[in-house]
This record gives structure tokens, sequence and C-alpha cells, in this order.
């Protein structure tokens, strides 16, 4: 069944271009939902045990020791099944879309099935292959359907994004090199870590900058501001609800159980890297007065509260209980970001759509002209700073719980300041509401109109989602922690 669910949506990619155009979009939609009552269905199945289920591996590149292995746990399905949602809404917001309908939608079609392969993915070879063909996919999204400097734009991720998938395969030849026999099987090289002392360092680091340019951590994070500000609204919400969780997942899933010595030995060295990724990302976004800009440095904020909490979970003589809750948060914090950054972004191209702006002094007092969209940018803000009763607040409480109850003095600091991140996201929110949501008129809002149907329902499930974990967390965080618990056991021993 999982192979079926990677594979849907490029087999439907390859068989689109038979369908009469006005089914084009439905049919898209329709392959999306299918995925979700896939992702849902094996989350079922899969209970809240610790092993991996629906697990296939079979010989593909025997020379070298790599096959097609791909199967689910704990870590993958929140993950799964974050992609097969944010897909669907994408695919739901892009009804009315005009410019190359039937091109758009086999494209997200291809990039769904890379992005559900490489959560799945047991082998580093396999990951690697989806990680490359995510980048490519995303390339031609930014480049055809963008806006404003796009094909700069474009360059600018490709270049960023492929120099860090060579560095993070010189990493995994490290890997593979290292264990005997060599392979390049995740559960093979987390049974045996191949590397110990000056080699393991090394290895960490190669993986470190790959994975870093991805999730993206400061000063590797460049690329992301004009990418997300001149791609296409879905292209913006997949590159950030999804996308970016490839680096931190490649954390949780590579680096920290297949070279626990080094992720120890530079555990400050992490714990500073998500500092500062939280302190910088969310001073620069209160100082944009482009929204969508905004958005993309807040993103680099809440990955930075994920780095946080993996560095701290990296001390060894720390309290067990306490880093295996700051991997549960941070988890759970790649799914709520991806929730409320993805309906952030869809936002950001309501108001494009309808003014060609993102500029926020332009706007005032949309509330009066369009009520819904003022509200769903209320709730969607207030998830994203962290309001109990909301998804970000699980996850950020975990995190804080975690960084600063375990047990180390530097990892303590760091997470009390960190907390600053929180008071300073808060600001630039309501900075955002006061100014273009409530107050006086702007030049550009006579031009806003409410939301259309199909934008509002991609955006409400998305919400809803937020809220249910917000309110109900138990069915994420029962099926997160046992990969937790092993993660950081792993880490320790």
């Amino acid at each position: 069944m999982l192979t079926v669910a990677i594979f849907l949506p490029a087999a439907a990619a390859v068989a689109l271009p038979a369908v009469p155009r006005r089914a084009v979009p439905w049919t898209w939609i329709a392959v999306t939902l299918a995925e979700v009552a896939l992702v849902t269905w094996m989350w079922v199945s899969h209970g809240t045990g610790a092993g991996t289920s629906y697990e296939t591996n079979t010989r593909w590149i025997p020379s070298v020791g790599a096959g097609y292995h791909v199967g689910v746990d704990g870590l993958s399905l929140p993950l799964l099944a974050l992609t097969a949602v944010l897909f669907a809404a994408c695919a739901v917001y892009s009804l009315r879309q005009a410019r190359r309908p039937r091109a758009f939608a086999v494209l997200f079609l291809f990039l769904e099935t890379v992005c559900l392969g490489l959560f799945a993915a047991l082998d580093l070879l396999l990951f690697f292959v989806f990680f490359d063909l995510s980048i490519v996919g995303m390339y031609f999204v930014i480049l055809l359907w963008g806006h404003g400097d796009r094909s700069r734009s474009a360059l600018k991720f490709f270049l960023y994004t492929f120099l860090g998938s060579l560095v993070l395969l010189l990493g995994f030849i490290g890997l593979y090199l290292g264990a005997d026999p060599n392979t390049f099987d995740m559960v093979e090289l987390t049974r045996d870590p191949p590397l110990h002392g000056g080699p393991a360092g090394l290895t960490l680091l190669a993986v470190g900058i790959g994975l870093g340019i991805k999730t993206p951590v400061v000063p590797f994070h460049t690329w992301l501001p004009p990418a997300h500000t001149d791609a296409p609204a879905a292209g913006s919400a997949i590159l950030a609800g999804v996308m970016l969780k490839m680096g931190a997942y490649g954390f949780v899933r590579i680096a920290m159980p297949m070279l626990p010595d080094a992720w120890r030995r530079y555990a400050l060295v992490v714990l500073i890297v998500g500092l500062v990724g939280v302190l910088y990302g969310a001073l620069v976004a209160l100082a944009q007065d482009d929204v969508k800009r905004l958005v993309a440095y807040t993103s680099v904020n809440h990955m930075g509260y994920v780095v946080l909490a993996l560095g701290a979970a990296g001390y060894a003589s720390g309290d067990a209980a306490a880093r295996r809750l700051a991997v549960t948060g941070a988890v759970t914090q790649m799914v709520s970001h991806g929730l409320i950054t993805g309906a952030l972004f869809l936002l950001c191209g309501v108001l494009y759509d309808r003014a060609g702006s993102y500029g926020l002094g332009r706007f005032g007092g949309i509330a009066g002209r369009a009520p819904a969209f003022a509200g769903l940018t209320a709730v969607a803000a207030f998830a994203s700073l962290g309001l109990p009763g909301l998804s970000g607040f699980i996850a950020e409480f975990q995190i804080f719980a975690g960084t600063i109850g375990s047990g180390t003095a530097a990892a303590a600091v760091a997470g009390a300041l960190a907390i600053t991140g929180i008071l300073i996201t808060a600001a630039l929110f309501l900075r955002v509401l006061h100014r273009a949501v409530l107050g006086p008129p702007g030049e550009l809002t006579g031009r806003v109109t409410d939301v259309r149907r199909p934008e509002l329902a991609a955006l409400l499930p998305l919400l809803l989602l937020s809220l249910l974990i917000g309110v109900a967390p138990r069915g994420l965080l029962d099926t997160i922690e046992p990969l937790s618990a092993a993660v950081t056991a792993l880490v320790g021993r």
C-alpha cells in the first residue's frame, strides 16, 4: 500500500495529458484526496507502536548495497499525512488556475510523489534521489508560475539547494564507506553506526550543511525569502509546509541515530545554530513591509525551534525524559509549522490575486471588506505565535520544556533566550493585523474581496487541523513519542 501511495500521484501525472482540460483540476483534486485517504488508513493501521510498518525492501543497485527500501513509523507518518493534506489543499486552492493548468497539475503531482517518497525512504541513496528531484520540481514551479524576479529567485533556489544536496551526498558516501559491509540501508546504519571520532565529525559536517540549507538554518537561509516572495501561493505553501521539513526530518532520521557520537560532541553547536535562527528569523521578520517575506522569515524562526530542540536532545548527560520531550516537540513543530505557514502563504496568495501586491503599508481595514479573509488571517497569525488551543502552543511548549528541563546549563540558557522569539513573533503578527486587517483603509483595500469557495475549502482544513492538534494532541503525540524515545536512546548510547 505504501508504494501505491507514493507513486499514485506520478501515475496520475503521466495520465493527465489524456484527460479533458475541464476535468484536469477535478482529477488532480481526486488524486490528492485519495492520497489523504491512503495515508489516513496507514496511520490507523500502524497504531502507536515503535516499529516500522508497510515495509518493502527490494534490490535496486546491489553492487553498491542500495535498495528500494521504504516503510513508515512514528516519524514518517505525521509528515506523510502533512504532505498529503497540504497537496490536497493546494489542489483545491488552484481550482481556478488559468495559466497552463494541466502542466501546473502535472508538476505538483510529480512533487507529491517525490515528497512522499523521501519521507518513506529507508535507504540513503533513495532518500537522495527524492531529495534532488524535489529541487528540480520546485525550480520549475517558481520559474514558470512565479512573479516578480522569478528567474533570479528560481536560479538562486536551485543553486543553493543543489549545492547542499551535493555536500549531503558526500556525507552519505562517508556513511557508506564507514559501514562494514558497505551499505546505504538506513536500518543497518542505525543499528550499527559506522563512524566515530574525527571521521564522524567530518561526516556530520557534510550531512549538517546539506540538510541545514534545506531546513534552512542561518546563515544558509538566504535563498528562502526571494524564493517564497516570487513563487506562486501554492508553491510557497509546499516549499514551506513540506520541503523545509526534509532537512529537519533528515536530522532526526539520519544525523542523530547514524552519527550519535558526533551529535553528542557538537550538541552545543547545534543548540547555538537553532537559537540564532529563532532570534534572527523573528527580528528580521519584524522589519519586513512585504507580508510574504515576513511569513518567509517566520519560517526561519520556527524551524530554528526545531534545531534548538534537537541540539538539546544531544546532551546525553541530560534528563532522558526532557530530551524525549524535546524531540517530540521538534516533530510536532514540523507538523504544526506546515499547517499554519501553508495557510499563511495561501492567504498571501489571496491578497496578491486581488491587489497584485504584498506591501503591508498599502492595505488597511481589510476586515470591513473581507471579514472571512480577516478571520482566517487572525486565526493563522495567532496559531503561528503559539496561542494556547492551537498546534503552535503544543509544539513550542514541548520544545521549551524539553530544552530548559534537559538538566544542562547551556540548553537551559538557550531555551530561556529562545522564549523571546515568541514575544517578537507576537509583535510582528499583531503589527500585520493592526496595519492591514484593521485600521483605516489603504490605497489597495478597495481591490480586496473576500475568499472564494475553493480558497475557503483549502484554508479551513489546515486551520481546523491546527485547532484539533491544539485541543486534542494525544493522537499525534502517541504516534511520535515511541520514535522520540528510540532516537534519544540511540544518541545516548
